[in-house]
């Protein structure tokens, strides 16, 4: 299989061709290095009609039937995860040992969410009747996936939703379309034809499937502003849908921390992939008395970390994915440099072309500063000052996002009581960017609707039939 070039759709297990095609970018560069098919109406068409007509016979596999397919599915992802990997690094930027780590998490995720089931629920069990609840899938999901981890969250929606008897459409962000165009490829003989089908598309494929009448379900992630646009096109005729959208994650130090072995901890949980996690840290709030000796200890860090191509040996951090995200993080830092706010960077590469952006501090900027309340999604981290509790949870708090949080203290009853108090779908105590395939993750306000993982996720792709079934007399 060649994973240079040679990227094709896949529709109906076969592979597609499309007359116009786009290029896809080396952030690391700036250049084009692939073309990628652009599917349009007819290929979208193509693709649900060959969904719905596969659905019948995948549902009828019942649970142990699908999951030996899905569990082939992921044995056959394992020879390949090295080119994966590689293709990776040249179409997302992150470094290899990262990108490898992805890949090999992905071919985990979906051997654990094969093996999970929902058995049908009694709820009354009494003499007269009994009352059971089955799940059913739902037809036709729509997957919508972003650059930033784009096999991994591939994978959130595709094990999930195809476990439980759904046929599915996945659309890959355009930024990074190649692997799960080439993981679509390697399963063209494993899954029966139409179970699983990959378009990619421009701006416009989006909207074109959020308002196509064949699809059951949208699963989608990405920004809020676009989750409003997919909930809107979804309600006119009823679609259902899961969003997972953006964060401005709080994590909040208290004074009792052992300072160096916390600062290495918040480092990584902040700038992991250049910051492009949307449940990375992004707000920072240090007590003042460990404030400066925190600074200190992640100004250490950022200066020690140079930012490069991810293909180069040794580095760490990558190059922001693509040129309009690049331009939005540099408006914000250019932004807080325009209010005289204080600025603390790492190295940049030396005449490097690509997206990149030093890893970057914004040492204790007012609340109201843009480079605090906006999301960054890119490499700089604002650190701010406290010393009220009440007062800092209510800073924390003060978001229309709730996907993630952290609190650090060697005090984990203080820390539970904390975590408690914070408005976000996810927190974590001496801990960060933790999840895994059997646990729900969900956003609270903002940060969107429904479940993924574990098996209040895996209820998402389903509906309930009640069944009351009266007892023999």
């Amino acid at each position: 299989m060649d994973f240079d070039s040679d990227f094709t759709l896949t529709i109906n297990g076969r592979e597609i061709r499309t007359e116009r095609e786009m290029d896809v970018i080396n952030p690391a560069t700036g250049l084009a290095f692939a073309r990628a098919p652009l599917a349009q109406q007819a290929e979208l068409d193509a693709a649900v009609t060959a969904a719905q007509a596969a659905f019948p016979a995948w549902k009828a596999l019942g649970w142990d039937g699908r999951r030996a397919l899905l569990l082939a599915a992921a044995k056959a992802l394992e020879p390949h995860a090295a080119a994966l990997a590689q293709l990776f690094v040249r179409e997302q930027g992150r470094p290899l040992a990262m990108a490898r780590g992805e890949i090999d998490l992905g071919i985990h995720w979906i051997k654990a969410v094969a093996r999970q089931t929902l058995a049908d629920e009694t709820v009354e069990d009494s003499p007269a009747r009994t009352v059971y609840v089955r799940h059913e899938p739902l037809g036709v999901v729509a997957g919508i996936v972003p650059w930033n981890f784009p096999f991994l969250l591939a994978i959130w929606k595709i094990a999930p939703a195809l476990i439980s008897g759904n046929t599915m459409v996945l659309k890959p962000s355009p930024f990074t379309p190649l692997c799960t165009l080439k993981l679509a490829e390697i399963w063209r003989d494993i899954l029966p034809a139409g179970v699983f089908n990959v378009i990619n598309g421009e701006n416009d494929l989006g909207p074109m499937m959020t308002a196509h009448p064949g699809f059951a379900k949208i699963s989608f992630t990405g920004s809020t502003a676009t989750g409003k646009r997919v909930m809107e096109a979804a309600a006119l005729d009823l679609k259902r849908v899961t969003l997972e959208l953006g964060g401005n994650d709080a994590a909040i130090v208290l004074p009792d921390v052992d300072v160096k072995a916390v600062a290495r901890k918040l480092f990584f949980g902040a700038f992991y992939n250049s910051a492009q996690v949307c449940i990375a840290t992004k707000r920072l709030y240090v007590h003042d008395a460990i404030y400066d000796a925190m600074r200190d200890e992640l100004a250490e860090l950022v200066r020690a970390n140079t930012v490069g191509d991810g293909s180069a040996p040794g580095v760490m951090f990558g190059p922001v994915q693509n040129k309009p995200q690049y331009d939005r993080v540099q408006a914000l830092i250019a932004g807080a440099r325009a209010q005289g706010l204080t600025i603390i960077e790492g190295p940049a590469p030396i005449g490097a072309a690509g997206y990149f952006i030093p890893l970057t501090l914004v040492d204790n900027p007012p609340e109201e500063a843009a480079v605090v309340q906006e999301e960054a999604f890119g490499p700089v981290l604002p650190l701010l000052r406290y010393t009220d509790m009440d007062d800092v949870i209510t800073r924390a708090n003060a978001s229309e996002y709730g996907l993630a949080g952290a609190v650090w203290t060697s005090d984990v009853a203080l820390g539970i009581e904390i975590a408690n108090r914070l408005e976000t779908g996810t927190v974590w105590i001496n801990d960060n960017l933790q999840n895994g395939p059997h646990i729900p993750f969900a956003g609270a306000k903002q940060s969107g609707l429904g479940v993924e993982n574990g098996l209040d996720g895996l209820r998402e792709f389903t509906w309930r039939r009640t069944v009351f079934a009266p007892k023999p007399a």
